[in-house]
């Protein structure tokens, strides 16, 4: 059983929900009501991961061994190594 619910939100924010409902051809309150299912699914399980982290599972790999540090070390002494030399 559907039940009214009525919110107090900025009216930019809602002009910008309804347009982002309409673009999907979704009503904002099946948009409203779905993600309040998945952060109360979120707080019944500590173990929960948005759609978009499950799909990008695996997109992205790297090295058994990476050393971020170094990485990071070498790419900022490129960058002002270069404007150094202008």
């Amino acid at each position: 059983m559907n039940k009214k619910l009525t919110l107090s939100i900025e009216e930019t924010v809602i002009d910008n929900a309804k347009k982002y409902a309409q673009e999907r051809k979704r009503s904002l309150s099946d948009i409203v009501e779905n993600y309040l299912k998945v952060i109360g699914q979120s707080e019944l399980s500590s173990d929960y991961e948005a759609p978009i982290t499950n799909s990008l599972r695996g997109a992205f790999k790297s090295a058994e061994q990476f050393e971020y540090k170094d990485a990071l070390a070498k790419g900022l002494s490129n960058k002002y190594m270069e404007n150094s030399i202008r």
